[in-house]
């Protein structure tokens, strides 16, 4: 397969593209990446590293990816007599122009239209709300409804009708304006990076608040089949006042039992089943009050942070990512049926059993740190027992930090252990991690110490 490969869409030069690159150079496939205009502070030196990675690179002028750029690349890696066997990207923007290449190059996907539909959350909200598989209802957010459910006393949550991450994404308080509001939208607007995925008219919804723990799933769909590779619970969660920031995680849950993750899987596929979402990769955000499931998303790619890395760690064979880049590969030239069984047949292998049971006796947690506002002075991570086996650093010294309505990461840092050790030391896991990570900020020609988590 000396020329076969997979298209990888960048936005703005990054989307988790080394680790791309690697699954596919060990899967004997070239990377055919085609990226947005990094921003100036990334021009030139990250087009330059991902040149020297990548068996081809396109770059656009614009920030932002369009059906004309896939199809134009599509075009020019035939001339230059290239074969793409399937598309893949990690940022959720481009999932629709995912799913458009992989139509082009008859890859089994979700249609385009399925994905534009799955990210509107007012719609998927009282979708499932009508077919009792969500005990909670949205509205589209205006003025006089703020006013009139700030004066209710009731407890909602607002976030972006079609959004990503926790961009714009809190609880209602008494204090929250219509003016606050707009300031996000506004925001949403000017910022580069976001503003594709944020809806063009920058809709908010309101929808009641839902109760109880909050865990991820990460899954894999071929043939209308649902495999759990892996369930996250959310350790800590910081609600602030314009977005909420998810500080630290562990695999497999434990703070439920085999019976709960259980109703959980169950509970995944049968919103699966009502979407007739059958196909991809998908993280699915939900909460468990201890009686019942309710959604708080589904995202149609993987899990970002270091969701793909700890479902690694937790099977000892495969990420997120990687098993995504085989599900895209399985149709490819040279790859028989006998392949394909043998394929599904290692996803079972790997994915959590009916009864809520993980296939090992591993446990992952990680914890990841946001930045404040500021420039940043020095960054280092401390010294901790038991050692992280994975770090990323995403900030550097000279990194100016603005004040905004979305999180800003400044690194993260992954633990493996096994499940008793994790479950003896948790709590001193969470103690411990919280300054794994030491910020300096400078500020008014003065060094301001601080350890950052959250």
């Amino acid at each position: 397969m000396a020329t076969h490969g997979i298209l990888l869409l960048s936005h703005c030069g990054f989307s988790f593209l080394e680790d791309l690159i690697a699954a596919l150079e060990s899967r004997g496939l070239r990377s055919y990446v085609l990226s947005s205009l990094p921003l100036a502070q990334h021009r030139p030196q990250r087009l330059a590293d991902i040149g020297q990675k990548a068996t081809r690179l396109y770059a656009t002028e614009a920030h932002e990816l369009t059906r004309d750029d896939i199809d134009r690349t599509l075009d020019q890696l035939r001339g230059a007599g290239e074969q793409a066997i399937a598309c893949i990207t990690v940022w959720e923007g481009y999932r629709g122009l995912m799913a458009h290449a992989n139509a082009a190059l008859g890859v089994p996907d979700l249609a385009p239209a399925v994905i534009d539909a799955l990210r509107d959350k007012l719609g998927v909200r009282n979708r499932l709300n009508d077919a009792g598989l969500s005990g909670v209802r949205a509205q589209l957010l205006t003025p006089e409804l703020l006013v009139r459910l700030r004066a209710g006393g009731g407890r909602y949550f607002i976030k972006p009708v079609s959004g990503i991450a926790s961009y714009g994404a809190f609880p209602l308080r008494a204090d929250t304006t219509w003016d606050a509001i707009q300031n996000i939208r506004n925001e949403a607007r000017d910022d580069i990076v976001y503003r594709f995925v944020v809806n063009e008219a920058r809709d908010f919804l309101v929808e009641d608040y839902l109760a109880g723990r909050e865990f991820s799933f990460e899954l894999i769909v071929a043939d209308g089949h649902v495999h759990i590779v892996g369930i996250h619970e959310k350790c800590e969660v910081t609600e602030a006042a314009s977005t909420v920031l998810e500080d630290c995680c562990t695999s497999p849950p434990h703070s439920i039992g085999r019976a709960a993750v259980a109703a959980g899987i169950a509970w995944v596929r049968a919103l699966f089943a009502h979407l007739a979402l059958d196909w991809g990769c998908f993280h699915v955000e939900g909460r468990f009050d201890g009686d019942r499931w309710d959604l708080i998303e589904i995202n149609p790619r993987m899990g970002g942070s270091l969701i793909s890395h700890s479902v690694k760690a937790l099977n000892g064979e495969h990420s997120v990512l990687e098993l995504w880049v085989d599900l895209l590969a399985m149709h490819a030239a040279g790859h028989a049926t006998s392949g394909r069984y043998r394929y599904l047949d290692r996803l079972a292998a790997l994915s959590y059993a009916d009864d809520g049971a993980p296939r090992t006796d591993r446990a992952t947690f990680f914890r990841v740190y946001f930045a404040g506002p500021g420039k940043v002075a020095q960054v280092a991570v401390r010294e901790t027992d038991p050692a992280p086996i994975l770090s990323h650093i995403l900030l550097k010294p000279g990194d100016e930090i603005a004040n905004t309505a979305r999180e800003v990461f400044l690194g993260q840092l992954l633990w493996q252990l096994t499940r008793p050790q994790r479950d003896d030391t948790l709590q001193a896991l969470l103690r411990n991690s919280d300054g794994a990570i030491d910020i300096r900020y400078v500020q008014a020609e003065k060094l301001l110490f601080k350890s950052v988590s959250s």
